[in-house]
């Protein structure tokens, strides 16, 4: 295996990935979108999810493609994201085709940032408007850390971030993964090095090496504010496989696997973690292979979008850097 062009989701051909915030809220929409509809599925893990759509991805379901995944912040309010993404495809004659009506199939899924120093004292709910600035925005090249979803989120230590990582396997195959890192738990150990650096390649989150000694540590820090939906790392692994809708599936419950090992702790009541996954190609490859790669990327993803974290006024947390 090998890292990726750009090491990022858009190394699979055809996606493509838009960011928007408002640095004032401390919070963003980011959304993925590609050429033409693609197949996908979802699996939650966390015990307090926040979604929209997210039945349909089921295997059994009808509905075999979608045009658009969104993940935002403002928890239940930034729902409202995908109403954006809606309006702005169905603008350009994308969605599924009902008679003569174009109905856009966009899943979603939120963090919770409401308690992350912005200001949330907004009239009009602002995430349609996100959402609807993020699909404008969409392109092969994006920002990482504090950008999109990822502005306003935060880890038990450290602010969190949007994260990217690829993978491309000796037989062609690209796996990717996408990440809006904004746990209960910690992404780094005890003594500042991500729980992620095993699956590090090069520098791309500093190249500090790992820390065997913290790996036993099980009184590890937790975000003071923990409650009921104040967390949650929500994620997208995508490939250039062909793949069915259910080993979509089971795709993105291998994904699972990068999270646990790169959050500690990882799923946990007060987290709504949750995977999609999607196929976006015609390639032909190994279902066990793409589901190790997904889980590999998705870790370094995360350690990835703490790292590219950058400070602003009013942080809870600090960043990353300035342990450093």
């Amino acid at each position: 295996m090998k890292q990726g062009t750009r090491n990022s989701i858009t190394d699979v051909a055809g996606l493509r990935v838009g960011n928007a915030q408002d640095d004032t809220l401390k919070s963003g929409v980011t959304v993925l979108t590609a050429d033409a509809p693609f197949t996908a599925s979802v699996h939650i893990m966390g015990g307090a999810p926040g979604t929209r759509e997210i039945a349909l991805l089921e295997p059994d379901k009808s509905v075999e493609a979608v045009d658009a995944l969104v993940l935002s912040g403002g928890s239940a309010f930034g729902l409202d994201a995908a109403s954006g993404v809606v309006s702005g495809l169905r603008n350009i004659g994308r969605g599924f085709a009902v008679g003569d009506i174009r109905v856009p199939i966009v899943p979603a899924a939120i963090i919770f940032d409401l308690l992350n120093g912005g200001r949330k004292d907004w009239v009009e709910n602002p995430y349609a408007a996100l959402g609807a600035e993020a699909l404008m925005n969409a392109a092969q090249e994006f920002d990482l850390g504090s950008h999109g979803a990822g502005t306003g989120a935060t880890t038990a230590t450290l602010k969190g971030g949007l994260g990217t990582a690829s993978l491309v396997l000796d037989d062609g195959v690209t796996v990717a993964a996408l990440v809006v890192a904004n746990p209960i738990g910690t992404v780094v150990t005890p003594a500042g090095q991500f729980w992620a650096a095993q699956a590090e390649f090069g520098t791309e989150f500093g190249g500090l090496g790992g820390d065997p000694a913290s790996y036993g540590a099980v009184r590890l820090p937790l975000k003071t504010d923990a409650h009921e939906r104040a967390n949650t790392t929500i994620a997208i692994v995508a490939t250039d496989a062909k793949l069915t809708k259910p080993q979509c599936k089971r795709l993105a419950v291998s994904a699972h696997d990068g999270m646990a090992r790169a959050i500690v702790p990882s799923h946990t009541p007060m987290d709504g973690d949750l995977a999609f996954a999607v196929s976006a190609g015609e390639k032909q490859g190994d279902p066990l292979m793409i589901g190790h790669a997904a889980a590999t990327c998705l870790a370094r993803a995360i350690a990835r979008a703490v790292y590219e974290a950058t400070p602003a006024a009013g942080d809870t947390v600090p960043c990353f850097s300035s342990l450093r």
